[in-house]
């Protein structure tokens, strides 16, 4: 025989497919967090050097991650229909990103490079910067960055199809854990023509070139 459930008791709530609220701490709570972690790492956060830090650093996660007041597909709401006709791969290269990575806060430095195939309609180019740039600047993994860019292309401009490719090095293997410089970690998305036809994605991955050199980050 099955329990009945307690008058009053309250009920589970299934978060599938909602969305969670954020409760976001104010400017004063976020500096005291920064002056615990300064005294966790042994300093004194009293200290001359140390007494604008907190600020500081709150100053600089309202930059680090403004990604998350951008709506991504507002950003491509805006398309241009008159293209006479053109039906061939639009590509933008080498749009340098940085991001955090949301294991480590430890910064990913790189660059995407973002191709679709026309189908009704375009979006203004800097659109594509400013869209990789709202998902960058946010707590990410390269994975889900780049699925992210591609879908939402591709929920928007429903075009025949989306390839994009990001490179990056990531500060959380190079400059802790493992310490390995130089390792560049590369990933992709492809979605309609350019994961259906062969000759299309070669197309697009010998137009990006191989993964370059990445020591400006």
């Amino acid at each position: 025989m099955k329990k009945k459930a307690k008058a009053g008791a309250p009920k589970a709530l299934s978060l599938v497919g909602a969305e969670r609220t954020r409760v976001r701490p104010g400017r004063e709570e976020a500096e005291e967090a920064v002056r615990t972690l300064l005294r966790w790492a042994g300093d004194d956060p009293g200290r001359e050097g140390l007494r604008q830090t907190p600020a500081r650093v709150v100053q600089s996660y309202e930059e680090f991650f403004s990604g998350y007041g951008q709506d991504p597909v507002d950003i491509l709401a805006r398309t241009f229909e008159e293209t006479d006709g053109y039906d061939e791969m639009v590509l933008l290269r080498n749009i340098r990103f940085e991001s955090h990575c949301e294991h480590h806060i430890a910064p990913f430095i790189g660059r995407a490079h973002v191709g679709y195939l026309p189908h009704h309609r375009v979006v203004g180019i800097s659109k594509l910067a400013r869209l990789v740039e709202a998902y960058s600047k946010r707590l990410q993994i390269q994975e889900k960055m780049t699925v992210q860019i591609a879908n939402t292309i591709n929920q928007v401009l429903e075009p025949k199809g989306v390839a994009v490719v990001l490179e990056a090095v990531h500060q959380c293997m190079t400059t802790r854990g493992i310490h390995k410089p130089g390792v560049v970690m590369v990933t992709s998305r492809m979605l309609g023509a350019f994961r259906e036809n062969p000759s299309t994605r070669r197309e697009f991955l010998s137009m990006i070139g191989d993964p370059g050199d990445l020591t400006f980050v």
